[in-house]
């Protein structure tokens, strides 16, 4: 249980007024931020402003709004590089290593269709674990039934964890890629990347890392986690939707084949030919998004001024009040470690003999909104032996209080009266 002070500390929220949807709905519980985040007024302002005043297409043009577009990108990649860590021996952020995309979703695809098809040969193996989402999973079946490569699960010990054991039994000599999310979207737990990066690096694997849950929640250094790609979305941390970012190590990247063709990620066209720009041009055809990325940088700002670590222990909080909160319910099952402090930033749960849909629909009737269905995670619980194939997702952020996790409580307590009438 937290103590007065911790307590005390949530009950303060300094954030909310940042946030303009929250500010002006303050009967609101927003509880649903794993699907996507609310942004702060900065955020917003910034992509009017790129709008307004710098709009223009970006990389080609010589005049003076173009280059201005040109350089709020690279900005962009500047501090997306340094809140990943990845810095050269002098600090300077290694900006080639960010790739735009339009989310974590098609960050994944891009590897898998372009890494997957280049190194895979049938009889190899694919580890993923079974807690992937839908992005990180589709993606390898395709491409495993079209180069006859295999894929194959890491399980979950009855403490919800990825073992060592588990990883050394199941990445052999034969696993060329090694894909696993950092953070369950639905159980909450961080699994062990270092130590799955470690065992595939061994056996000659890839490690890349479904980074969509994990971002926006902790602080992540590509260099500690030891792996060679990975992928996130802006949006899930308060940036605008339709980016993404894929981060990978430069020789991996420089190895890759484009993923799309077109305009942008050329160097020269002849009739018969072309020669691919350097990385992460080369992955970016077409015009991107400008004016996301270049709000996606004030959002990052925003998070770094508000002090990340601080921010992280907020939710460390929260995640904890949640779980216990709703673990003291005697209707209400916590799918996930009953550990308040293994959760980042989701908790998993279901109310006894009641479907899922029914939960949230009664809570949104008293402003309280969470996520409920599959979650894009249909395998893992199936696995699970889930009832219905679908629970109730609670999702925190850092702009969430205790005011928040009790509208949620008290809002379950009408759940129950109405299937089953007060005690």
């Amino acid at each position: 249980m937290l103590t007065q002070d911790e307590l005390s500390s949530i009950e303060h929220n300094p954030y909310k007024a940042d946030f303009p949807l929250l500010a002006a709905n303050p009967g609101l519980a927003f509880l649903d931020s794993a699907a996507t985040a609310q942004r702060p007024a900065v955020v917003l302002d910034a992509q009017r402003r790129f709008y307004e005043t710098m709009n223009a297409n970006p990389l080609r043009g010589l005049y003076r709004l173009s280059v201005e577009a040109t350089e709020a990108i690279d900005q962009m990649r500047d501090k997306v590089a340094a809140f990943l860590g990845a810095v050269g021996e002098a600090g300077s952020p290694r900006s080639n290593q960010v790739v735009l995309t339009r989310n974590a979703s098609e960050s994944l695809n891009l590897v898998a269709r372009t890494l997957g098809r280049q190194v895979l040969k049938p009889g190899d193996d694919v580890v993923i674990s079974i807690m992937e989402h839908h992005s990180n999973l589709i993606p390898w079946q395709q491409v495993c039934r079209e180069t006859g490569a295999n894929l194959v699960y890491l399980r979950l010990d009855d403490g919800y964890r990825i073992t060592p054991e588990e990883v050394a039994a199941k990445v052999g000599p034969r696993a060329r890629i090694v894909s696993v999310t950092q953070v369950s979207n639905v159980l909450g737990v961080e699994n062990d990347i270092p130590m799955i990066a470690r065992r595939a690096h061994e056996m000659g694997a890839y490690m890349v890392v479904d980074g969509a849950q994990s971002v926006p929640h902790v602080r992540v250094d590509v260099r500690e986690l030891g792996c060679d790609l990975l992928a996130f979305s802006a949006h899930k941390m308060g940036g605008p939707m339709g980016v993404g970012v894929l981060w990978g190590r430069p020789e991996v990247l420089d190895a890759m084949p484009p993923f799309l063709t077109g305009g942008e990620m050329i160097d020269a066209v002849t009739e018969m030919d072309a020669v691919w720009a350097p990385v992460p041009q080369k992955f970016e055809a077409g015009t991107q998004d400008a004016a996301g990325a270049y709000a996606f940088g004030a959002c990052l700002d925003y998070l770094n001024g508000k002090g990340f670590d601080a921010l992280e222990a907020r939710e460390r909080l929260l995640a904890r009040y949640l779980t216990d909160s709703l673990a003291a319910l005697p209707y209400v099952g916590v799918i996930g470690p009953a550990e308040g402090r293994r959760h980042v930033g989701s908790v998993a749960f279901n109310v006894r003999g009641v479907h899922p849909h029914d939960v949230a629909s009664i809570l949104d009737m008293g402003n309280v909104c969470i996520r409920a269905g599959h979650h894009c995670v249909q395998p893992l619980l199936a696995y699970l032996g889930v009832e219905n194939g679908a629970t109730c997702r609670a999702s925190i952020a850092f702009y969430n209080d205790k005011s928040d996790v009790d509208a949620l409580v008290d809002g379950l307590g009408r759940v129950w009266e109405v299937f089953h009438g007060r005690d």
